[in-house]
């Protein structure tokens, strides 16, 4: 259904899915800025490649619209952090940027330290624009390295080398940005383990307080899935996914997520805020978001129109898809278990309004199983269960019989 902010916040489609919450969980906001010079062929997030100038004031003014259209849904609520994500946010200027977070500082409130993020590439064009960023305000910025080969990088699809990698890292830090995140993929096409390790050697090197490493994932609908190219041996990426974390952790890097690794106090708030089952509003085409009415603990997932032509014409058009009680368990459950030291058991209740006792036959389940902590004031997977992630929340799917 398509519902209006009005809607969204309670008017026409209170479905009552959970029970009445004592206060809402914190709020984030996730903006989206969907154009990129070329579509990488492993990439399944929704972007498109420019054609011709980006129309950077009417995309920035159908954003501002497309947030006072969902405020009656979060009056009164202060926001924790912003993502800007993308596509390639870092092909938006300095300018567009400022004005937009000009604007959604005039219409929200938020924390005096909020944590506001963006993620760049290191192109050379986009390098020029980090002191800008710093200036209208981002205070994290995360840069899509993706490896430091620049063979692999090739492979892959990227438009950048490894020269222009570290140029954009030493422009970052020049720009004064002290919270940097570096995203690296591992297993990825004709990749050894020593290359694999060097890519994380190299990002250790320039001390980011954070680097996310993720497996490369041939995703439905890529180029990748329709032509899969020849990727390393199972056998290469379990023991690159094992030397790669001890070599982490060895160099002070903690990982407090599935794919997260961070030094001390450089975690990532606003993805924090979505494994501990925290609201965002969701702006911009294609974003998503996740809200709780604490009144009546009703959990809608809102979505926009993908395509930015759409957007522009109606950017405060939404889709809001109330969450089914029976399914609340694994959806908490879906996000919590990818933090490495879970969440409080009591968070349970406090972001879905369900009582304890909905979870305990599958908590024994999985208990029994070894694949989860026998701490009862903490929901956390053991390292089994995180080495065996898909098969721990399987038990929480709301067709699963916890008897067997």
């Amino acid at each position: 259904m398509t519902d209006s902010a009005a809607g969204i916040a309670g008017g026409t489609a209170r479905s009552g899915t959970g029970s009445p919450l004592r206060y809402p969980p914190p709020l984030a906001l996730y903006v989206h800025l969907p154009w990129c010079l070329r579509k990488c062929p492993y990439c399944d997030f929704n972007s498109h490649e420019v054609r011709g100038a980006l129309p950077e004031e009417a995309y920035v003014d159908a954003l501002l619209k497309d947030l006072e259209s969902q405020l009656p849904a979060i009056w009164g609520r202060r926001l924790e952090s912003i993502f800007i994500g993308g596509g390639t946010p870092s092909l938006f200027s300095p300018q567009a940027i400022e004005s937009l977070l000009a604007g959604l500082r005039a219409r929200l409130p938020w924390r005096p330290d909020l944590e506001i993020t963006l993620e760049a590439n290191p192109g050379t064009a986009e390098r020029g624009y980090f002191a800008g960023y710093r200036d209208a305000g981002v205070n994290r910025l995360s840069l899509g390295i993706q490896s430091f080969d620049p063979a692999a990088l090739e492979r892959i699809g990227r438009i950048h080398d490894d020269v222009d990698a570290h140029a954009a890292i030493a422009q970052a830090r020049a720009a004064g940005f002290e919270r940097l995140n570096l995203d690296l993929m591992f297993g990825l096409p004709g990749q050894s383990l020593e290359q694999g390790l060097t890519d994380l050697q190299t990002a250790v090197a320039v001390d980011p307080g954070h680097i996310s490493w993720y497996q490369l994932t041939l995703e439905p609908n890529t180029l990748f899935a329709h032509r899969p190219p020849p990727l390393p041996a199972d056998e290469t990426i379990d023991e690159l996914f094992a030397r790669g974390h001890s070599l982490l952790q060895a160099a002070g890097y903690t990982r407090y997520e599935v794919s997260a690794h961070a030094t001390a106090g450089n975690e990532c708030r606003h993805n924090l805020n979505y494994w501990e089952f925290g609201d965002y509003l969701g702006i911009g085409a294609g974003a998503h978001g996740k809200l709780t009415d604490a009144a009546d603990g009703t959990i809608r997932r809102l979505t926009k129109p993908r395509q930015p032509e759409a957007y522009l014409r109606d950017p405060a058009a939404i889709t809001a898809t109330p969450v089914a009680r029976e399914s609340l368990p694994f959806e908490f459950m879906l996000n919590a278990l990818r933090l490495t030291g879970g969440v409080p058991a009591a968070m349970f209740r406090e972001r879905t309004g369900l009582p304890p006792e909905r979870l305990a036959a599958r908590l024994e389940q999985a208990r029994a199983r070894g694949l989860l902590s026998r701490d009862p004031d903490q929901l956390r997977a053991t390292p089994l269960g995180l080495q065996f992630l898909n098969d721990l929340l399987q038990i929480f799917l709301s067709d699963h019989d916890p008897t067997r």
